[in-house]
């Protein structure tokens, strides 16, 4: 059972540090998604809040970040660096489809020309092709669609609130055919699990019959909060794995360089042997930036 609450946020934008991207927006605090290894729940445990099966049962919905993010797009300090959606909740999860705030936040980033990306599982996203395919026209912007597995035990027990890998897929052909940017991240890959060839394989293929302009691939990584939550889950699940997951996590959260390598490497070689690549027909490309930002401050 989860439980909704509607309160007003004071900012929309968080600064980011050690991150690929300067800032992020997540329209929601917590994920119904529920997924096993999700790493946000090391940031609950660091707030004092649940991370075990507790964790995405409690969703804060933030009412009016649409509104705030208005405002903090319109200071004249703002420098349209790139924003990132999603990097701490899904904005896909099943709360958009009645509260439409990642949606409204869409608008106001295109409106704004400040270029942006989007991480989601939820195939949810092609809802809202007619708002990323205007976007598209006026700054860039890039769609992830998480699927680290196709195989359907994996994904119902480490992903058990998500829709199904392949309706993920369906709903990035949908923003492809539309000219939209849309990638698939295998992320994260599980060893022992998703790490496989043949399971890399068939993720990598389906993905390219989708049209995926691209591909990236992360393995999964224990801070402490995903860690003991993670590994209790393994126990139950896959407890022939446990000590094989003890042994490689021993050190720290991520897995030694010598045990990451060979998978992402595998990753690159099927991408390159399917040939993923960005095959839209016509993409779209924003228009100059400075006659934008002329029309803007007219």
């Amino acid at each position: 059972m989860v439980a909704y609450r509607e309160e007003p946020c004071r900012t929309a934008l968080n600064k980011v540090k050690g991150m690929p991207f300067p800032w992020s927006l997540n329209p929601y605090t917590g994920c119904a998604h529920q997924c096993t290894f999700c790493y946000v729940r090391g940031f609950e445990r660091r707030a004092d809040r649940p991370s075990d099966d507790r964790y995405g049962t409690d969703i804060r919905v933030k009412i009016n970040i649409a509104e705030v993010l208005r405002r903090e797009l319109a200071r004249r300090s703002w420098a349209r660096e790139e924003v990132t959606i999603g990097a701490a909740t899904d904005p896909y999860q099943p709360a958009e489809g009645r509260y439409r705030l990642t949606r409204a936040c869409l608008i106001e980033l295109s409106r704004a020309l400040t270029p942006f990306s989007l991480i989601t599982r939820g195939p949810m996203v092609w809802r809202d092709v007619d708002v990323l395919q205007d976007a598209a026209q006026r700054v860039e912007l890039s769609v992830n669609v998480s699927v680290p597995t196709l195989d359907d035990r994996i994904w119902r027990t480490t992903e058990p609130g998500t829709a199904p890998p392949r309706q993920r897929l369906r709903a990035l052909k949908t923003l492809v055919d539309a000219g939209v940017k849309a990638n698939v991240g295998m992320a994260p890959i599980l060893p022992g699990l998703s790490d496989k060839p043949e399971l890399m394989a068939d993720v990598v293929r389906e993905a390219r019959e989708a049209g995926a302009c691209g591909i990236w691939a992360n393995l999964l990584y224990l801070r402490p909060g995903t860690r003991e939550h993670f590994l209790d889950c393994l126990a139950r699940d896959w407890p022939e794995l446990l000590p094989d997951y003890e042994r490689l996590y021993a050190r720290g959260a991520y897995l030694p360089r010598s045990e990451a390598e060979p998978t992402r490497n595998e990753v690159r070689s099927l991408a390159k042997a399917h040939d993923i690549r960005d095959r839209r027909p016509r993409p779209l490309h924003p228009q100059r930036r400075d006659e934008q930002l002329s029309l803007l401050s007219a």
